[in-house]
C-alpha cells in the first residue's frame, strides 16, 4: 500500500488531488531501521516535545549542502526536547554509507533508512532535504523546507525567514505554526523499486552468487545459524534472503564504500542483489541442476587452516553456566617455546562456538606470568572474534614468538539458558618457506577515556607514526557495546592524506578484518595515523548495558575499549631465515636480526 501512495504523491501533478496527510494529522506509528538493521520507532524515544525528520540521500547536492544548518538547528534544540532524525530514502544508498555520511557530517543524532516508503508515506514527503516536525503526540505541525537559501539553481545571497526553525518555536511554545507548510527545492523521491524479472531460476542465475558469496559462511562449524548449500535450503529461508540481501546487511561487511580497496569484501553488486531478490519474490523456480555451478566442497575439517603443526588446548574444561554474565577468563597454555618459532597460521578453535564470544592471545616471558603481560601491545598475536578468520599470512611473511615464552587467553563467555562447557584449542603451522619478513602492528589504543550519561556522539581520537618506510596488510577495529564508528586517516610526509578506512556502523557481533591487496598501500617513514572512534552512549542505542552511567575503559563488555590496529611489514626488512618446517626454529641462525 505503500508504494501505492507513494508513487501518487511523488509525481503528482497540479491537476492531480493532494494525497498526503493534512497539517494537524495525527500521524500513525511507523517502523524505520536503524544503523544497526534494527527496526525502530519513535515512540522509542522518551521525553520528547518535538521530532523533526529530515528526508536526505547521499546523491542529493540539497542535502549536502544543508547538512551543517541542520548539525547547528539540533545542537541548537536538543536541550529543548526536540528529536532530529535524517530519514535517508536513496534506493542505492546503503546503510553502511548513510552511517558514514553522518560521521563525515560530525552529526550524532540518529541517522537512519525507510527502505519500504512505510515513513515517506505516513507523512507525506515529496523532496529532499523535506523536514517534517511532529509533535509530542505525533500530530503533524509543519512540512517544508529548511529555508530559502539553497536552491535548486544554486544559492540565494540570503536565507530569508528561518522557516524550520520559526516552526520548532512555535510547536514548543505550544501555539499554532504561523506557516506550517512551504515549498521545497531538491530532490525528488524515488518509490521503492518493484521486482521485475520471472524467468529467474535457482540453478542457473542464484545458485552463483549463493556459493560466490554465503556458502562459505552457510554450512557447518561457521557462524551462520543455518546452511544455503542447496535448492531446498535456499528456498526455505527466501523471504528472508531477499529482506537481508536488500537491505545489504548480508553478507555482512561494515566498511564505508568510498574508502579503501580490500580483498575480503564480500559485497553483492546491484545486479547481483536485483537478481535475488526478484527470484526470491517471484516463484522461486528451481530449473535445470546441470545449469548449476560445481558444488563448492563442503569443510568437514576440525581446522580452517592448513593441519596444524601444534596444537595447545587449556589445561582445564571451562564450565559455563545457564545465566548470568560472565567476567573475562584468563588462562595460560601448557607449552614453552624454547626456541624462537616461526608462525605462518594460527587458528584459534573454540571448543564450544555457542558460548565463546571472543578471545585474545598473547605471548609472555615464562618468568613473567602476570596476565597483563599477554594483552600487551608488543605481545599480541591474534583473536578470535565473530567475523573474524584465522590469521594465514602471505608466502615469505611470519609471525615470530619469541624464545622462552608461553602463550596466554583471554575468553569471553556468554551463557545459552543451559549450562555447558568448553575446551578451546589453538592450531599452529610453522613456517614453510623462507622468511623474509616479520609481520608487525600497532594498536591505536588509549584507556583515558570517560564517556559521559547519554552521549550519542563522544569522540575519542589516538595517532601513531610509522618509525620506518612501510608496506601495509590491513586493519582491524574492536571496541565493546557503546561503539558506534572507528575511522583510519593517513597524513603522509608530502602532506597529502587519505582516508584509510572507515566503519560508521561498527558491530560488536560482527567484527571483519580489512585486508588490503599485498603491496597496495605503501607508508613511508613519518606518516601519521590518526585513530578516530564515536561512541553511543544514549538511550536510542539498543545495546547500551546503562546510558545512565559514565563509561570509562575496562576489560569487561559493559565497559568500553578503543583499539585501532594495523598491520603491516618494514620495508627494509629482508631475513632470508631458513625454516626447519617441523619445528618452526631458524636453520640459519645467524642471519636473525627481527629487534
Amino acid at each position: 500500500m505503500g508504494i501505492v501512495v507513494l508513487s501518487c504523491i511523488g509525481g503528482a501533478s497540479a491537476d492531480e488531488p493532494d494525497m498526503r496527510p493534512a497539517i494537524g494529522t495525527k500521524i500513525a506509528e511507523f517502523t524505520f531501521t536503524d544503523i544497526r538493521y534494527l527496526p525502530r520507532t519513535l515512540s522509542e524515544f522518551e521525553d520528547r516535545q518535538a521530532f523533526v525528520l529530515v528526508f536526505t540521500t547521499l546523491e542529493c547536492p540539497i542535502v549536502k549542502r544543508s547538512l551543517p544548518k541542520l548539525k547547528q538547528l539540533e545542537a541548537d534544540f536538543r536541550e529543548r526536547g526536540v528529536q532530529f532524525l535524517a530519514i535517508n530514502v536513496g534506493l542505492e544508498d546503503s546503510i553502511v554509507d548513510v552511517a558514514e555520511q553522518a560521521v563525515r557530517a560530525g552529526i550524532g543524532f540518529p541517522f537512519v533508512k525507510d527502505f519500504s516508503g512505510e515513513v515517506v508515506a505516513a507523512v507525506g514527503a515529496r523532496r529532499t532535504p523535506e523536514c517534517v516536525v511532529l509533535d509530542a503526540d505525533r500530530v503533524l505541525r509543519y512540512r517544508g523546507r529548511i529555508d530559502a537559501e539553497f536552491r535548486l539553481g544554486g544559492v540565494r545571497p540570503n536565507a530569508g525567514r528561518a522557516d524550520l526553525r520559526e516552526a520548532l518555536e512555535d510547536v514548543l511554545a505550544k501555539r499554532e505554526v504561523r506557516v506550517p507548510e512551504t515549498p521545497v527545492d531538491g530532490c525528488l523521491i524515488t518509490p521503492p523499486r518493484v521486482p521485475r524479472r520471472r524467468d529467474l531460476t535457482y540453478h542457473r542465475d542464484v545458485a552463483p552468487l549463493v556459493q560466490k558469496h554465503c556458502q562459505s559462511c552457510h554450512q557447518q562449524r561457521s557462524a551462520a545459524p543455518f546452511s544455503l548449500l542447496t535448492f531446498e535450503n535456499v528456498n526455505a529461508h527466501a523471504e528472508m534472503i531477499a529482506e537481508v540481501v536488500a537491505q545489504r546487511r548480508m553478507p555482512p561487511w561494515y566498511g564505508a564504500s568510498k574508502y579503501g580497496e580490500f580483498v575480503n569484501n564480500p559485497s553483492l553488486t546491484r545486479e547481483e542483489i536485483d537478481t535475488i531478490v526478484d527470484w526470491a519474490k517471484g516463484e522461486r523456480l528451481a530449473g535445470d541442476p546441470n545449469d548449476a555451478p560445481e558444488p563448492l566442497p563442503v569443510h568437514e575439517a576440525e581446522w580452517l587452516i592448513d593441519e596444524p603443526d601444534l596444537v595447545l588446548s587449556l589445561p582445564f574444561t571451562q564450565k559455563i553456566p545457564a545465566t548470568g554474565y560472565i567476567p573475562y577468563r584468563y588462562a595460560v597454555l601448557p607449552y614453552v617455546f624454547l626456541k624462537d618459532t616461526w608462525i605462518q597460521q594460527i587458528e584459534i578453535n573454540p571448543g564450544n562456538n555457542a558460548v565463546v564470544h571472543h578471545c585474545n592471545m598473547g605471548y609472555a616471558n615464562v618468568k613473567d606470568l602476570d596476565r597483563n603481560n599477554f594483552s600487551a601491545e608488543e605481545n599480541f598475536i591474534t583473536g578470535f572474534v565473530p567475523g573474524g578468520d584465522p590469521m594465514v599470512l602471505d608466502q615469505g611473511l611470519g609471525f615470530r614468538i619469541p624464545a622462552g615464552s608461553i602463550v596466554g587467553l583471554q575468553i569471553h563467555y556468554v551463557t545459552t539458558g543451559e549450562e555447558t562447557t568448553d575446551r578451546t584449542s589453538v592450531g599452529f603451522v610453522f613456517a614453510k618457506e623462507k622468511i623474509q619478513k616479520q609481520t608487525r602492528h600497532f594498536q591505536c589504543h588509549t584507556s583515558r577515556f570517560q564517556i559521559p550519561p547519554g552521549a550519542s556522539h563522544h569522540e575519542v581520537k589516538v595517532s601513531r607514526t610509522f618509525e620506518h618506510d612501510s608496506t601495509g596488510i590491513g586493519m582491524f577495529c574492536h571496541m565493546h557495546l557503546r561503539g558506534k564508528d572507528m575511522t583510519f586517516d593517513a597524513t603522509y610526509p608530502d602532506g597529502r592524506t587519505e582516508t584509510l578506512l572507515s566503519v560508521p556502523n561498527y558491530n560488536f557481533d560482527w567484527q571483519s578484518s580489512y585486508r588490503w591487496p599485498d603491496q597496495k598501500y605503501k607508508f613511508p617513514k613519518g606518516t601519521k595515523i590518526d585513530c578516530t572512534a564515536h561512541y553511543d552512549n544514549s538511550a536510542f542505542n539498543p545495546f547500551n548495558p546503562d546510558p545512565t552511567k559514565t563509561v570509562r575503559f575496562g576489560q569487561q563488555t559493559y565497559d568500553e575499549m578503543m583499539y585501532g590496529f594495523l598491520f603491516f611489514t618494514q620495508d627494509d626488512e629482508s631475513l632470508d631465515l631458513t625454516i626447519d618446517p617441523k619445528t618452526g626454529h631458524v636453520v640459519n641462525s645467524d642471519r636473525i636480526d627481527t629487534e
